[in-house]
């Protein structure tokens, strides 16, 4: 895997801005970033630009075996911790208020190869201490110079 590399995450987010609160949104992310291996980990840095608001958000992500950490730090702020079969729970700062987040990651599923990192987590998300939703993130990490016929230029 190359330093440069471009990044996709799909998932579900929930916002205040939705006419139905507890409907969530898909949300798709591609964005340049940076890929390093280091003690056994996969490092994904990238940056992520919200709609409205002028601050960046800085994105690290951490893979390893079974475990995927998603850290923000911007316009919100998370330490998110997803192992298999393990609840861990965080602080989730937005600009619409605090919220208590429970993470109960389910499946863990990682794919690697020299061209691409493919990771998706099934996991139930709990806020301020009630079920909201059963959820899957899907990360998928690819060197920035694509080659033709790629999954990110199918997309």
């Amino acid at each position: 895997m190359t330093k440069d590399i471009l990044v996709k995450i799909s998932g579900m987010q929930f916002t205040a801005d939705n006419n139905d609160p507890n409907e969530p949104e898909p949300v798709e992310i591609i964005a340049p970033g940076e890929y390093y291996y280091k003690n056994g980990r996969h490092y994904i840095l990238y940056d992520e630009f919200m709609e409205g608001f002028d601050t960046v958000t800085k994105n690290v992500l951490k893979l390893k075996g079974d475990s995927l950490e998603i850290t923000k730090r911007g316009s919100s702020n998370v330490h998110m911790v997803f192992e298999k079969d393990k609840k861990n729970m965080t602080c989730y700062t937005t600009p619409f208020g605090s919220l208590m987040m429970g993470i109960d990651a389910r499946r863990i599923l990682v794919e690697e190869s020299e061209e691409e990192i493919y990771a998706q987590v099934e996991y139930a998300l709990d806020i301020n201490y009630e079920h909201l939703a059963d959820c899957t993130i899907s990360l998928r990490v690819q060197p920035k110079k694509l080659s033709a016929g790629s999954c990110l230029e199918q997309q």
